[in-house]
């Protein structure tokens, strides 16, 4: 009987949005059709059909229709078999609404005084001193690299060119390089003037970190899939492996930092002035205990 159930709702909600699609949509919404119904509670098709992305096919609409109809069935049985199950005192949750809705307005004021207030302006001396007070936590967790990165087949007449030209920093050198890629390379990037995470460089060859930097040799790393006929290639200009992270490659994580100290100060400070124009105000009291 159940399996029934669910093979004629499907069948009701396909009939339902294959109609939809058949632009009768407008006297389906007008007729205000109900499509699920758990107690007294009741879905209707202008509820569901807000949940159907536009364009998408009566299958896929009556699958995703189906979804929606079942989570909305099963948050009203829940809530249902709560009302059944649970005590008096269980059931009660006005505790837990007030305290939700202090922390929800106290959240929603934080941000509104921190928008309003916040100093968003960095300078680089400013960034220069935090990155020169805080060094330990800026220490690398990994090395870091600036290369230039080509995937190329194994068998293309460009390879030894391309390859050799990695190591470029010439004007018209760069420029060749840049038509032969573009012609023959599957992938390039050139990353020769931003330092790059090793562990994100080393996915662009398929390999862990470690053993991506144990290929590098007078400059380049080659990596040669030999069952896929491609080699992935990369000249290193520059490498560090350990000690404090240059400040060009964390310039945007000190950034961060330093908005992040800011919004606790702010946040400190609107809490120790609410306290005190509270307490001065006679607002807010604390009362002596008598020992």
């Amino acid at each position: 009987m159940h399996s029934m159930t669910v093979k004629n709702t499907s069948a009701l909600v396909f009939a339902i949005l294959l109609a939809c699609s058949c632009n009768i949509v407008g006297k389906l919404v007008h007729d205000d059709q109900v499509v699920a119904k758990v107690g007294k509670e009741k879905l209707y098709l202008s509820e569901l059909a807000d949940y159907i992305p536009a364009g998408s096919s009566p299958e896929d609409s009556a699958s995703l229709a189906l979804q929606y109809i079942n989570s909305w069935a099963s948050e009203r049985l829940y809530v249902k078999a709560a009302e059944r199950g649970l005590s008096k005192e269980e059931k009660n949750v006005s505790a837990e609404l007030e305290a939700y809705r202090r922390s929800l307005l106290g959240y929603k004021y934080e941000q509104h005084y921190i928008n309003d207030r916040l100093d968003t302006l960095i300078t680089n001396a400013q960034t220069e001193a935090y990155y020169n007070s805080h060094r330990e936590a800026l220490e690398l967790p990994r090395p870091i690299l600036k290369l230039r990165f080509v995937d190329i087949m194994s068998d293309s007449p460009n390879y030894n060119e391309i390859l050799g030209k990695l190591p470029s920093d010439s004007g018209s050198a760069l420029e060749d390089l840049d038509s032969l890629v573009h012609v023959s390379a599957l992938r390039y990037f050139d990353s020769s003037q931003e330092w790059v995470d090793a562990a994100v460089a080393a996915r662009e060859f398929g390999l862990d970190y470690n053993t991506m930097l144990s290929k590098l040799q007078n400059g380049f790393i080659i990596h040669e899939l030999e069952d896929r006929g491609e080699t992935r290639a990369a000249y290193v200009f520059d490498i560090r492996r350990t000690g404090q992270a240059p400040l060009e490659y964390c310039r945007n994580s000190i950034r961060d930092n330093i908005l992040i100290e800011r919004k606790r100060d702010l946040l400190r400070n609107l809490e120790q002035d609410l306290l005190t124009n509270a307490l001065e105000s006679k607002e807010f009291v604390i009362y002596q205990q008598n020992e």
